[in-house]
């Protein structure tokens, strides 16, 4: 493929929890260094069967901040289970002048941590309020799944990059409406649902995988 036809004007969103974090959600991963575990697995599994929504979710894990310190995500993250192949991936992107962009539902500090980790663009996210560096406990900006949405294509507005010259990589209910809005859809180890309405399904454990799918999607759209 010619390097020329694909070069700018490209942006791959990345979720976080359940794709890049496949095993265990950074709330729950979070929530064990916190002390308050039981409370946001009940919480993540009521979410997951839609009888609460994400507002809710987010003010019963924002309690458990309480009294932290905005330092220590960093370091609170630093064993989190991830996709091998990631950083690869991510420069790969870079490579082709593609933005490798993170949209999730994930605190915001959380996004940012990982963005400077492993290179990506930090894109939106729910914020828990901060007074001088330490955490609240209380929310300070709700963020669902069609704020991801909307964040994540303004993103790419802000970047002269039209929705069928983005793609999308999720697993779960919250990247719905970002998948129904984007130029390629993939689903990695995702629900059922997600796979219906994805333009391609990937099941693995490397995020590598999914290069052959993006190269291919960009080739044909830069034809057209």
């Amino acid at each position: 493929m010619s390097s020329d036809r694909v070069r700018d004007g490209w942006v791959v969103f990345f979720d976080i929890d359940g794709t890049l974090a496949p095993t265990v959600s950074t709330a729950a991963h979070l929530a064990a260094k916190l002390g308050t575990s039981e409370a946001v697995e009940a919480a993540e599994s009521a979410f997951a069967a839609g009888s609460i929504d994400n507002a809710a979710v987010s003010r019963i894990d924002a309690a458990g901040w309480k009294g932290h310190r905005v330092e220590d995500v960093c370091v609170w993250l630093e064993d989190l289970p991830v996709l091998d192949g990631i950083s690869e991936t991510v420069a790969w992107c870079r490579d082709r002048g593609v933005l490798p962009v993170l949209a999730t539902l994930a605190w915001r500090p959380v996004m940012q941590a990982l963005a400077e980790r492993f290179g990506f663009e930090p894109g939106g996210g729910p914020v828990l309020e901060t007074v001088d560096g330490v955490f609240t406990g209380v929310v300070g900006l709700d963020f669902d799944e069609f704020d991801k949405r909307d964040v994540a294509l303004g993103f790419a507005a802000s970047r002269g990059v039209s929705p069928s010259r983005c793609a999308a990589v999720g697993d779960s209910r919250s990247d719905i409406p970002l998948f129904s809005e984007v130029g390629c859809a993939i689903a990695l180890n995702a629900s059922d649902a997600l796979r219906e309405l994805s333009d391609h399904a990937v099941e693995g454990g490397d995020l590598r995988e999914i290069i052959p799918l993006l190269e291919a999607w960009m080739f044909e759209a830069a034809s057209d």
